[in-house]
């Protein structure tokens, strides 16, 4: 069985119609959940997938969005299913995700004091390509996006480039396709307003032909319909549909 990928949810941080910018990856052999943000439970629910399915869960980078999810997930599988979940992570995201984000409600005297009491970490170093399930290999690309606040992006089975949210960064782009051999690239944007900390379609829409062929978008606004027509060769992924990685590196998209 080939890779496929299926988005729990496409939306920005501030979308409702559509959920956290959440993806699952299923090689046949093994799961891997990238993100875990606060609607990951509901979407995985009504994908049909039990959390216990999920080999590992892999961070990008802490904001609400990408890991607000992960103390129901910790809690229902040591709970419910007497395991920790595998959780892999960059070395510099562990601390913040556990001080700033996790202990409040995760911590318990005598018994959870750190994040590893709770989850299996399979700690991850950036520029170096792991195995993560059987099936996937990805490497952790340090991309930009919150000023002072460690993301990566991830190249997935030397072949899929999915973004983390970042800023604009054409020349990582062109390199992964021209040098690395990226046949597909899946990337967040925002479709209004300057891009501070995400990268615009009109940013997008700057880059050769064809390059925006390789482009899928994701991690987007509630507005989104409004812009079918506006994103030249480029679309845009739909939530909860399963994409054979196959199906993606195809280049006529419209």
């Amino acid at each position: 069985m080939s890779l496929t990928i299926q988005m729990l949810g496409t939306g920005s941080a501030f979308a409702k119609k559509y959920y956290n910018n959440n993806a699952l990856l299923d090689s046949g052999e093994g799961k891997l959940l990238i993100d875990c943000g606060t609607t990951a439970s509901l979407a995985l629910h009504q994908m049909g997938v039990q959390l216990p399915e999920i080999d590992a869960i892999l961070i990008t980078h802490i904001h609400a969005d990408h890991v607000g999810g992960l103390e129901e997930f910790g809690f229902q599988m040591n709970i419910l299913h007497g395991r920790k979940p595998v959780l892999c992570i960059a070395e510099p995201l562990i601390h913040p995700l556990w001080e700033n984000t996790l202990k409040g409600g995760m911590s318990q005297q005598g018994m959870i004091g750190k994040l590893g009491d709770v989850f299996e970490v399979s700690v991850l170093t950036p520029g170096e390509s792991t195995s993560l399930v059987s099936g996937i290999e990805v490497e952790l690309i340090p991309t930009r996006h919150i000023p002072g606040k460690d993301s990566y992006s991830l190249f997935i089975n030397d072949r899929l480039f999915y973004s983390a949210d970042m800023t604009f960064d054409p020349g990582l782009l062109n390199q992964l396709v021209n040098e690395r051999g990226c046949r597909s690239i899946l990337h967040e944007v925002q479709l209004q307003g300057a891009g501070e900390v995400h990268t615009t379609l009109d940013e997008l829409l700057s880059l050769p032909i064809p390059l925006q062929e390789r482009i899928r978008l994701m991690h987007y606004s509630d507005d989104m319909e409004q812009f079918k027509e506006k994103a030249g060769v480029m679309s845009f992924l739909e939530q909860q549909r399963v994409y054979n990685i196959v199906e993606l590196e195809r280049t006529e998209q419209k």
